[in-house]
């Protein structure tokens, strides 16, 4: 599926407890869609990790990315308009940014959510507020998923319904999904509608 970007992309981790360990949910969200344009379930963010996050993108978008490059490359660099990311200020978030985006898009690095008060233009709230859903979503298991299996299960779910089943607020709604011009016509019972149409496709 290639969901049509259409703000800029905020990504960052969210810790969650396996057995007790530190692990990490890694997203990307659309600033205007609302969609969760790359997830990751990872032990470390390591350099290879945060590569095969943002890859997703890349493998999905990247025809697009391209294409506003090609239109503003002609412009001087503090003059283009190309698509961004946003992050904080973890490194190998940059670096994995730099092999594969290079160029194309533009990062904007090392950013707090208090973004007023240190002088930046965007802040990573869009992020922010979504792993705050993860939280109260997780906060009850006492120390967290029994397993990394387990706990990468549900995260993919809450990806996947958060993209296509659930209306967002500000969306008038619509889910992120079709915001993003993703319309596979699932009618009033999404997530039913969904299970069948991933079955049919995995046969």
């Amino acid at each position: 599926m290639r969901p049509k970007l259409k703000g800029r992309q905020h990504f960052d981790e969210k810790f969650v407890k396996v057995k007790g360990k530190n692990c990490y949910d890694l997203n990307c969200i659309d600033s205007v869609t609302k969609y969760i344009t790359a997830h990751l379930f990872v032990e470390e963010r390591t350099i290879e990790k945060c590569k095969a996050f943002l890859r997703q993108i890349k493998a999905t978008c990247y025809d697009q990315i391209l294409a506003c490059y090609h239109a503003q490359k002609h412009k001087p660099n503090k003059k283009r308009k190309l698509i961004t990311f946003v992050s904080d200020g973890f490194a190998n978030y940059k670096t994995a940014f730099s092999i594969l985006f290079g160029r194309v898009a533009k990062l904007t690095h090392g950013v707090p959510i208090k973004t007023k008060k240190n002088g930046l233009e965007h802040n990573n709230n869009p992020i922010e507020r979504y792993n705050g859903k993860i939280e109260d979503r997780t906060k009850i298991m006492r120390g967290g998923f029994g397993s990394f299996a387990g706990g990468e299960r549900f995260m993919n779910m809450n990806r996947t319904i958060t993209n296509f089943v659930n209306p967002h607020q500000t969306l008038h709604g619509k889910t992120p999904a079709e915001a993003t011009e993703i319309d596979l016509r699932l009618g009033r019972n999404k997530l039913l509608s969904l299970i069948r149409y991933w079955s049919k496709c995995r046969r």
